[in-house]
């Protein structure tokens, strides 16, 4: 009995050793301030406690739906004419409705041909009507692949705004999908202040892309739909910049071609650099083995003709392709230190698939979060001294026992946090006070099956043995309830909700170990060294 006691105290102290060195590590040293410093490394502290900037972002999933549908139109456009099929255009006719296709003026003696192209090609992403005597049809892409596409344009964003996110060094950032509106993103970056540049690190599109020249530079719109004689070409667009990267205000009108010959998600790298004969700072890009491939084809059969580079929506330069080009280029300009090093970082990480607007932004000052911190500690240690006093009072002796169990569900519970890294936010302290709660509840429900026990005339032995075996089952009810409870949160929560759910579940799973199995051995170690007849004080 002796020596499985000992194996049971000795289980108990490694836990206790364990849990420390996941609070505190190997600490600098030993005061209270290395003690600290050693503590918060390992335990990392939420925006709510540390300070920084949380923001909430709606991304606009139907400039994806539309990036989709014009390359479509672009794609219907090329299947038709390499199948010899006659049609007057392929363009969206409602711009607020972009999953719409409309292609006209095809003959009807081909109808039944090219009713097979566009079956056979567009059938499962969209349907398809129309045909016959109305020499016209319709592709609507179908709600489910729409769906699909919102949710992938949503999750590229999060990707994209993480990578971006990582640039900055943020230590433990949220990044996640925000439960309380459709196709939005909750950004919390514990530690950044300056929210303006947060801003445009996350917001800046950088969409680098690369587009065949029908004509310009115009003055104005007008003079270039001139040129097109009066109408723009579905495949065709008006686009304005100044065609130089020199800073140039000036403003011109490209007319180009819609679908880019390489886009964003084509770059594979890009690094900031300085062309050595002008001294201009400069992106050096390459781009996929694919996009490459595809670039060396289109340039490689128009030698002598123009290609636009435009960046963020506007014509930056215009160059004539002297000879073929395969997988890399760079960018020149009169860039500053901060601008080509955001560029670059911008296309090492990819194009965000859809613009986004700022439902909300803030921060939270260091200074707020130090002053949560302090009365979030202080409401934990005034709870755990009443409970410590409450149950010293009203149990005397077998108070010490709950005491020193609860003492280890704190370390032990502190100590997986440790170990696995988690943010503690200021609901996650509150989750600690309810474990303390929890703790006491499950001493109380043994302590007083014990206290019935021995009115009963039990023996002390007999007493703590039937005292923990009737409330067992109860104690392992109330925790699996509450446990899951916090897995619900956990799931359907936001950031904080998630700090308080996580903290609660470890506390609780903490202590069951401690109420049943900790407090058992104390009671069997204090059993032994009592006289035969003398009862526990309880």
């Amino acid at each position: 009995m002796k020596k499985n006691l000992k194996n049971k105290i000795a289980l108990i102290i490694a836990v206790l050793v364990v849990c420390v060195y996941g609070i505190v590590g190997v600490p600098d040293g030993v005061s209270g301030r290395a003690l600290l410093n050693s503590m918060t490394k390992r335990i990392h502290l939420g925006l709510d406690l540390r300070g920084g900037a949380h923001l909430i972002l709606q991304v606009v999933v139907k400039e994806a739906i539309n990036a989709e549908t014009d390359n479509t139109a672009g794609r219907i456009q090329q299947d038709l004419k390499a199948a010899n099929l006659t049609f007057t255009q392929v363009y969206k006719p409602d711009p607020n409705k972009p999953e719409i296709i409309r292609v006209e003026g095809t003959s009807p003696a081909q109808s039944s041909s090219v009713r097979s192209v566009l079956d056979d090609k567009y059938s499962n992403e969209y349907d398809v009507a129309g045909g016959g005597a109305e020499n016209s049809w319709m592709l609507t892409m179908k709600p489910a692949v729409e769906s699909a596409l919102e949710e992938k344009t949503v999750q590229q964003a999060i990707e994209t705004i993480r990578d971006r996110v990582d640039t900055l060094g943020v230590s433990e950032p949220v990044i996640q999908e925000y439960g309380l509106g459709k196709d939005q993103i909750q950004v919390e970056l514990p530690g950044i202040d300056d929210l303006d540049r947060v801003k445009a690190i996350i917001q800046s599109t950088a969409r680098l892309e690369i587009h065949a020249v029908v004509g310009g530079p115009y003055k104005d719109e007008q003079t270039a739909t001139a040129s097109l004689g009066g109408t723009v070409p579905y495949d065709d667009e008006l686009v304005h910049g100044s065609g130089a990267l020199t800073g140039s205000d000036s403003d011109s009108v490209y007319v180009l071609k819609r679908v880019a010959i390489v886009a964003g998600s084509d770059f594979r790298s890009a690094d900031p650099g300085t062309d050595s004969n002008t001294g201009q700072r400069t992106v050096r890009f390459t781009l996929t083995n694919e996009a490459g491939d595809r670039f060396y084809d289109y340039t490689s059969k128009n030698v002598g003709h123009s290609m636009a580079v435009v960046l963020g929506g506007r014509v930056k330069e215009v160059a004539n392709i002297e000879s073929a080009i395969r997988d890399s280029g760079e960018i020149r300009g009169s860039f500053s230190p901060d601008e080509v090093l955001v560029l670059s970082k911008m296309l090492r990480t990819g194009a965000l698939p859809a613009s986004l607007n700022y439902l909300e932004d803030r921060t939270v000052g260091a200074s707020l979060g130090a002053d949560s911190i302090r009365e979030g500690v202080l409401a934990a240690i005034v709870g755990v001294l009443v409970v410590w006093a409450f149950m010293l009072v009203y149990y005397r002796g077998a108070g010490i026992n709950a005491d020193l169990a609860l003492f280890l569900n704190l370390v032990i519970l502190l100590g997986f946090m440790g170990f696995t890294g988690s943010t503690l936010t200021l609901p996650g302290i509150a989750g600690v006070i309810l474990t303390i709660g929890m703790g006491v509840d499950s001493n109380v429900l043994i302590f007083e099956r014990i206290r019935e026990e021995i009115r009963a005339g039990k023996a002390a032995a007999a007493a703590i043995d039937q005292g923990f075996a009737h409330a067992w089952v109860t104690i392992v009810d109330t925790h699996v309830t509450t446990i899951v409870s916090a897995a619900i949160l956990f799931l359907f929560g936001s950031g904080p909700v998630k700090g308080f759910a996580v903290t609660l579940t470890f506390g609780l799973a903490a202590n069951l170990f401690t109420a049943v199995y900790v407090s058992r051995v104390i009671f069997d170690a204090h059993l032994n060294k009592m006289k035969p007849g003398e009862m526990v004080s309880i």
